[in-house]
């Protein structure tokens, strides 16, 4: 059909606005607060006079415990003592006996706790905002007497008729009535080729039209559309992951009320009995140094910090200590497939030649040089393959592309065609062709047929190329949780078991919408399973958020999937998965014996305190001496060693780096390392990390 005459397209939708750094107050105050408690750390070492430090550390304690004790004083206004109050109290006991770099260090501490976790929660929001975005804000309805206006996507009701031009997105879920066009709806499934669409096709709000006019019937309003319901899917995932948080809850109120009541006692007991009120004091506040969580506080940020860096340094970011822990606890592996186990870009696989006469090479040249004036994905791909055998290809004339179908143009003097199987002029494949177009898609290929002078010559099959490093990626991973990993993707079941094949994966759940995957990452989970899902998508990001920990590919990922994801693999590189995982274990293990460093310090000096006198210097020495030692045996993790045995559970210690190129993945630009190039373009639909 010929296209309507273009007009003006719809405004783009404006960028989500992305909430700074330094807008939070948390942050502010977080930042503050470390730079009295450098300042005034320098002073005291250097010399300066003790007032000037303790103006210092004073300021320290307001501008990083505010926000904690105004927290703690309304939690308690509810008949909630909570360890934020509790902290600032240690704090300020500390400071009372003259310990106050202690305090002021725990200050900092939980200051900058707060201020990550606030930043974190913006972010989240800012990408579920940037979500709604892919459907645009206006739309070109169609009114009855065939004229159009711009109305704004919000006011569309069902049974609207919509025009999209080339290369609009769509603003509503519709069902096309007209026209034939492929549309790019990957965002949506996580398909990773444009499909055809003509007339009684779906379509989605958010997705991109291709070469071709439509005209469309709107089926949902724009508050119903599968885009607007995936951003709820990631809000509520996210809710409901916050409700793990209730255990944690219940030790930090069930501790500060021990604290509180042991400190009381501490301090009244003795005056019962006559001891004068500075010798009470001072057992009381040298209770409370030593009963002070600092140790137990360090005894898990550091491992899991050196482990996050670590990493970092091997290119996973891993966004949280939290999310460290979480990847630790792992206990399955499920992958996408598009984009995760696979580059995301089609390549021509195999070439069928149904012309004795006519070679693989000449056949792949005439169909790239029909192609070149072509902007649809297959078409790059069949020019990509073609200039890899032919460093010129032939100028095409009389271009004509049929959306939908494919195009025509006439190659070193003869009409050449290049055409989807059901699209040749309507009429029956000859046997040979139908033959070798079923056994490509049998297989899980798209098929295309190339035409001289409107006579099948030849069949084409395209692709989405495994990632070499997949197969090793699933192997470490079934050899490091026990369970073989599985696939959730929303392509169809013939290419998902091609993929998985190739990977040595057998438990395949394919054709699943966003939905699809976030129902079927709780069945697992409700299983017993601890689910650790890798994707890439905008479909993906429900399904991570609802996962136990979610990690993100993020050379192609969206920019929700990112902002959902627990860790982001910067390099697109899958080894590093299990390897991450296999890190936060150990990590998990550290501060287990970390954690019993600290109780056993902490109840031998309690003890020591009450049942007989434990000077305060020693009561001081004995809590720092327990804080650096669990601190130091945390740092352990930095070394390039901890992540050699990650990888490789079996590899030797030693000074050497072993079995893993680690320096390929430090080194060069991402595009160097093998196997991991992402796509340069789809900017409209990816945006790279880093």
């Amino acid at each position: 059909m010929v296209a309507p005459t273009h007009a003006p397209s719809p405004a783009p939708a404006p960028p989500v606005r992305r909430t700074a750094l330094f807008e939070l107050p948390e942050v502010r105050w977080a930042a503050v607060a470390f730079g009295l408690f450098v300042i005034g750390l320098a002073a005291q070492l250097t010399g300066a006079p003790s007032w000037t430090w303790w103006v210092l550390y004073l300021g320290c304690y307001a501008a990083g415990g505010r926000e904690p004790a105004l927290t703690g004083l309304r939690a308690l206004r509810h008949g909630t003592l909570d360890v934020d109050l509790l902290m600032v109290a240690a704090a300020l006991g500390a400071a009372a006996i003259g310990q106050i770099t202690d305090g002021a260090l725990l200050i900092v501490i939980f200051a900058g706790s707060g201020a990550l976790e606030a930043l974190a929660t913006a972010r989240t929001e800012d990408s579920v905002r940037g979500l709604l975005d892919l459907a645009p804000d206006t739309a070109t309805r169609v009114l009855p007497d065939d004229s159009e206006e711009t109305v704004r996507a919000a006011e569309l009701r069902v049974g609207d008729i919509l025009a999209v031009r080339p290369g609009e997105r769509i603003a509503a879920d519709a069902t096309v009535i007209s026209g034939a066009s492929e549309v790019d709806q990957a965002t949506i499934t996580g398909e990773p080729l444009p499909v055809d669409r003509t007339a009684g096709d779906e379509v989605f709000a958010g997705t991109v039209n291709g070469t071709g006019a439509l005209r469309i019937r709107v089926t949902r309003r724009a508050g119903d559309s599968v885009v607007a319901r995936i951003a709820t899917l990631v809000e509520e995932a996210v809710r409901t992951k916050a409700g793990t948080q209730r255990f944690i809850e219940k030790i930090e109120q069930r501790y500060s009320l021990v604290m509180v009541a042991a400190t009381l006692a501490v301090f009244a007991l003795p005056l019962l009995f006559g001891d004068p009120l500075r010798q009470a004091l001072l057992r009381a506040m040298t209770f409370m140094i030593v009963a002070s969580p600092c140790a137990v506080v360090l005894s898990t940020m550091p491992p899991l910090l050196a482990a996050l860096a670590n990493a970092g340094r091997h290119g996973v970011l891993v966004k949280s200590a939290v999310a460290m822990e979480r990847l630790g606890a792992t206990t399955r592996i499920v992958f996408d497939k598009t984009g995760t186990l696979t580059r995301g870009t089609p390549e021509v696989a195999e070439i069928c030649c149904l012309d004795a006469e006519i070679s693989e090479d000449a056949l792949l040249r005439s169909a790239g040089g029909a192609e070149l004036p072509s902007e649809h994905p297959l078409a790059a791909a069949i020019v990509r393959a073609a200039r890899t055998r032919h460093s010129r290809l032939p100028v095409a004339a009389e271009f004509t592309a049929h959306p939908g179908r494919g195009v025509t143009a006439r190659v070193d003097g003869r009409s050449v065609g290049v055409f989807s199987p059901g699209a040749l002029f309507g009429t029956a494949l000859d046997e040979s062709t139908a033959a070798a177009v079923r056994h490509f898609q049998e297989r899980g290929h798209t098929a295309v047929v190339v035409t001289y002078e409107e006579r099948p010559v030849g069949v084409l099959a395209l692709t989405d190329r495994l990632r070499p490093e997949a197969p090793a990626a699933v192997t470490a991973a079934t050899r490091l949780t026990g369970i073989p990993p599985a696939i959730l993707t929303g392509d169809n079941r013939a290419a998902t078991e091609l993929i998985a094949a190739q990977a040595g994966i057998t438990d395949i759940q394919a054709g699943l919408l966003p939905a699809g995957k976030v129902a079927a990452v709780r069945r697992l989970e409700a299983d017993g399973d601890r689910i650790a899902l890798v994707g890439d998508g905008i479909n993906d990001a429900p399904a991570l958020a609802a996962a136990y920990t979610g990690i993100a590919m993020g050379g192609i990922g969206a920019d929700l999937t990112l902002r959902t994801a627990d860790a982001i693999v910067v390099r697109d590189d899958l080894r590093t998965v299990p390897a991450v995982i296999a890190l936060a274990r150990r990590a998990r293990r550290v501060v287990l014996a970390n954690l019993a460093i600290a109780a056993g310090f902490i109840a031998v000096l309690v003890v020591w305190d009450l049942v007989g006198t434990l000077p305060l210097p020693l009561g001081v020495a004995g809590h720092e001496g327990s804080t650096v030692i669990v601190a130091l045996n945390g740092l352990r993790l930095l070394r390039n060693s901890a992540w050699e045995r990650a990888v490789d559970p079996g590899a030797p210690r030693s000074p050497f780096r072993r079995g893993y190129p680690s320096r390929t993945v430090l080194t060069g630009p991402r595009s160097e390392v093998a196997g991991t190039t992402a796509r340069s373009g789809d900017a409209h639909r990816h945006k790279r990390f880093g």
